[in-house]
């Protein structure tokens, strides 16, 4: 789906056009204006908001069952690296203990950008072994994801396997990831072909010497961190201005999605944003975006770059993410209902209960995260959204869809492999 439109007129005192919709706040925005729709009776589900508080307790009682002392991380992929009780992340620290600081981030933002974009939802019947352990979902992605990086898959360079550059990457096939995840007959991965092209498609957009992945050689995504030392030499950082570098340098990459013609920053890959006709007549009043694998990446870049000695600041500027287990989790709790059974139907990503559905999460997980302070008797410093996330509504919601559908996301949705 490729459109075409001219620099449309954005929000008074705001950015505007594609730069507007490239950032946290449109998300924000766009989410609530579809939750005042569905709470006004207009939208594709019934909103049950009686129900907030509920759910609010129901997600603390997760997070003290799994994080009793409070003591939360960041919502990220490097907590999926320490399944099966091995903490991978430790391994590699052991491996690049003697490098530079700058250098051991370098090589991690490597893995957390591969990784997070691998990380697309697997399908309900894969599995991966590793060392007589089985691994499913999320945890096994990150598992198979580690391995191949650990073993050199994305790197160009025999004498250097730890980083991903763009010339290993584009050397990426789906049988690299067929191998790389296991996958046969028997044990079917979705998207594997989207995966790869994915990969391929990071190669070529970090190969050019761009202002964020110029280094000193290679083209790498670890260069992102000397672009982030260039911003902000105090190493003082905006989470706004981590999301901004990673939706305008891997933009390029995203397969077949909305286009616009932006008069300042030229033709510009929307990624993760849809259209919704109820919010306007105009492209720009139409669309809807959520950014879930960007602001998913940026979640996870948060931990080299503290460990760079980089403060990261405003991190609630980011939002909530837009994805099955936080999405089922509003199904699942009855926060929201649907007006339509879709049961037995494999809906678009584009569809318009789908488009709802990832807004009305959006929304709804800020109000969650403010009951959930409440009664942890926290500060939005002291528990983040990003640890709301990590602490209880991704766990929360993965328990739920356990319960009903043996960990089944909600809906049966067609997707390319570069969203869930």
């Amino acid at each position: 789906m490729i459109e075409q439109a001219s620099r449309a007129a954005g929000v008074a005192g705001e950015t505007t056009g594609a730069e507007y919709i490239l950032s946290a706040r449109a998300v924000r925005d766009r989410a609530q204006q579809l939750l005042q729709m569905n709470r006004d009776g207009r939208g594709e589900f019934i909103v049950h908001s009686d129900r907030v508080g509920a759910v609010a307790k129901f997600v603390v009682r997760v997070i003290r069952e799994k994080y009793e002392d409070l003591n939360i991380p960041y919502h990220s992929r490097f907590n999926h690296f320490r399944v099966g009780g091995v903490d991978r992340e430790k391994i590699l620290d052991k491996k690049i203990a003697a490098l530079p600081r700058d250098e051991r981030a370098r090589i991690k933002i490597d893995l957390a950008v591969t990784s997070v974009l691998l990380d697309a939802g697997a399908g309900d019947d894969w599995t991966y072994t590793e060392n007589g352990h089985l691994y499913s979902r999320s945890e096994g992605l990150a598992v198979a994801s580690y391995n191949m990086f650990s073993s050199g898959t994305f790197s160009s360079a025999r004498e250097n396997p730890l980083i991903a550059d763009a010339s290993g990457l584009m050397q990426m096939t789906e049988e690299h990831i067929r191998n790389g995840f296991q996958v046969s007959v028997s044990n079917p991965l979705l998207g594997a072909a989207g995966r790869a092209e994915l990969l391929h498609r990071l190669g070529k957009a970090i190969e050019p010497a761009s202002k964020y992945f110029a280094g000193a050689e290679y083209h790498r995504p670890g260069y992102l961190l000397d672009y982030f030392l260039k911003v902000a030499p105090d190493r003082k950082l905006e989470a706004s201005e981590v999301l901004k570098a990673v939706l305008h340098g891997f933009g390029p990459i995203w397969p077949g999605r909305l286009t616009v013609e932006d008069a300042e920053l030229g033709r510009v890959n929307l990624g993760d944003t849809w259209r919704h006709s109820g919010l306007g007549s105009s492209l720009f009043d139409s669309l809807v975006p959520f950014h879930k694998l960007s602001q998913w990446m940026t979640y996870s870049l948060l931990t080299p770059l503290e460990e760079a000695g980089f403060t990261i600041v405003n991190l609630d500027e980011l939002t909530g993410l837009a994805e099955y287990r936080n999405g089922g989790l509003m199904i699942d709790s009855g926060l929201i209902e649907p007006r339509e059974d879709y049961r037995g139907l494999s809906l678009h990503l584009d569809s318009k209960g789908i488009v709802e559905w990832r807004a009305l999460t959006v929304a709804l997980l800020d109000e969650i995260a403010v009951h959930v302070r409440q009664l942890l008797d926290l500060t939005a410093e002291q528990l983040p959204l990003a640890k709301v996330l990590e602490g209880g509504t991704w766990w929360a919601g993965r328990k739920l869809a356990f319960d009903k559908r043996g960990g089944r996301p909600p809906f049966d949705i067609i997707s390319d492999g570069t969203v869930f």
